[in-house]
């Protein structure tokens, strides 16, 4: 909801109050398509969407790919999500006040370094494609979400695919993924920040490849 061709006139801010209810778009497209065995592959707040999906219905899915997830973005006791409360506030707040500008400063973070900068023009294009209204409720939404609880109801071949200096997502989070995921793998990508579709899609194609058989 929010992006590509969806109808935004269906959007309902309570009713997209929860990641829970993107999930519910997802078992209902699959419903629709009498979808079984299917593979669901998410990227970071797409990631927690993909597995709650599976997790609401797993009879439509037979493994879960995780790209560049996180399960909470905010550090916690003995939890270390990246983010402390009032930094991940702030980059909320200026992302109110404005979204292009935030859209092109966060891409360039999220691409991280190392990466031709086209790779942020195109992720900042991304950003700005969405629907700004709803862009704004679901960054608050999945950045502050915390669905650490969701992992151990995942009993589905999971496959985590994590990269260095991923700023959104550290390493610290992967590892404690792969020990609350009860089928879960873990490959480390040679390439660096949160979009590794985009920075080394082939890379992603071989793991992807390796885990679906």
């Amino acid at each position: 909801m929010g992006t590509g061709g969806s109808d935004v006139s269906a959007y309902d801010a309570q009713q997209y109050a929860t990641l829970a209810s993107y999930a519910g778009d997802v078992v209902a497209i699959c419903q629709a398509l009498d979808l079984h065995d299917a593979v669901v592959v998410g990227h970071s707040i797409g990631a927690m969407i993909g597995l709650l999906a599976a997790v609401q219905a797993p009879q439509h899915f037979s493994k879960v790919v995780l790209l560049a997830a996180t399960p909470h973005y905010l550090n916690e006791p003995a939890y270390h999500g990246g983010f402390e409360r009032a930094d991940l506030l702030a980059l909320l707040d200026e992302m109110d006040r404005n979204y292009q500008s935030w859209a092109t400063t966060f891409a360039t973070l999220l691409i991280g370094p190392g990466q031709p900068a086209s790779l942020g023009y195109e992720l900042a294009g991304y950003f700005c494609q969405a629907d700004p209204t709803i862009a704004k409720q679901f960054a608050r939404i999945g950045f502050l979400a915390d669905n650490r609880a969701d992992l151990s109801r995942l009993h589905l071949p999971t496959l985590l695919l994590q990269c260095s200096e991923d700023v959104a997502v550290p390493e610290e989070v992967s590892a404690y993924m792969l020990a609350h995921l009860p089928q879960a793998q873990l490959v480390t990508l040679q390439t660096t920040g949160h979009c590794p579709h985009l920075s080394a899609p082939f890379e992603v194609v071989a793991a992807l490849r390796a885990f679906i058989g």
